[in-house]
């Protein structure tokens, strides 16, 4: 326990530094701007079928995150644990997460995606809580419907519409929120030795992913990709700045950067996101989005101050 405790105390005393803002600034704009990027290659006309771009997306961006772990001298071999908690957590997280948001993406605005998917804290406090049988507190109770009732005024004006795709769009994303939570539970229940290489565990979670992308490729029978040059560029965006460097400058900013400052980077994620969306794709931004998203980022900022406080306990 003591060991636990000081290692806390290190890391919230650890001095703010140049690079790790730096870094986290990266973290802020590429992964707030990737629903951009997802929704520019799979939109109507684009040509990509959105579970063959993610197909891609995972192969690519899987293979170049190990073969740079390979250059930087890390092993690549795995032990059976440890290949069932990265299969299993690459198919909630990738397959299961971000492919039904790519789905979804086909209809579905790049800001209220982002949006939805911001309440991802939310759902995994749900999971924890059915998963330990404990009562929650009143803190996290308020800010779990704090949170659902944000994400009702956010797509309430989709679910108003009676446009059958739209509102179908709004439920896969919230299938989506759940399986990434779903992830994040089976990784922090099982973790990886401390030792364990982060550019590893994240390049064999991608090529997971693609087992489970290659098995809805099939069963949906998807056409053969077309793709415009447009949609081109937005995937090589996705896996050189979406996986590979968006995804370094997190561990490095962690070893940089107190982890509460790191970890303001959901609540910045889908604002980045909304602003470029409405600026690059002309998406509307109307009071139920002002409403719903702050909704939302005010239960997701209660379930944090909630898992703060049990921490402490």
């Amino acid at each position: 326990m003591a060991t636990k405790t000081n290692n806390s105390q290190l890391n919230a005393d650890r001095p703010i530094t140049v690079a790790g803002l730096i870094n986290l600034l990266i973290v802020y704009i590429v992964w707030g701007s990737t629903y951009l990027a997802i929704r520019i290659a799979v939109r109507e006309g684009a040509g990509f079928p959105p579970f063959t771009m993610a197909l891609m997306r995972v192969v690519v961006a899987g293979a170049i995150l190990l073969m740079l772990a390979k250059l930087r001298g890390r092993s690549l071999r795995i032990g059976r644990k440890e290949f069932l908690v990265l299969f299993g957590s690459g198919i909630l997280l990738w397959t299961g997460g971000n492919g039904l948001v790519t789905f979804a993406e086909q209809r579905s605005e790049s800001g209220l995606a982002a949006l939805i998917v911001a309440s991802v804290s939310i759902w995994t406090a749900i999971i924890e809580a059915l998963v330990d049988r404990k009562r929650p507190s009143w803190l996290l109770i308020a800010s779990l419907v704090v949170g659902f009732v944000g994400i009702g005024v956010l797509t309430y004006p989709v679910l108003s519409s009676g446009i059958e795709a739209d509102i179908l769009s709004v439920f896969i994303l919230i299938g989506a929120t759940v399986s990434w939570a779903m992830g994040t539970v089976l990784l922090a229940r099982n973790p990886l030795p401390e030792d364990f290489s982060v550019q590893v565990s994240s390049g064999y979670q991608m090529l997971s992913g693609a087992v489970g992308f290659i098995v809805l490729v099939l069963l949906t029978r998807e056409p053969l990709p077309t793709p415009t040059a447009e949609a081109w560029l937005a995937w090589g965006y996705l896996v050189l700045f979406g996986a590979v460097l968006a995804y370094t400058a997190f561990v490095s900013a962690l070893r940089q950067l107190p982890t509460s400052i790191v970890m303001t980077y959901p609540y910045v994620n889908p604002v980045v996101a909304v602003i470029l969306g409405a600026i690059i794709l002309q998406e509307e931004i109307t009071i139920w989005t002002l409403a719903g998203s702050a909704l939302i980022l005010l239960g997701v900022a209660g379930v944090f101050r909630a898992r703060a406080r049990r921490a402490k306990d």
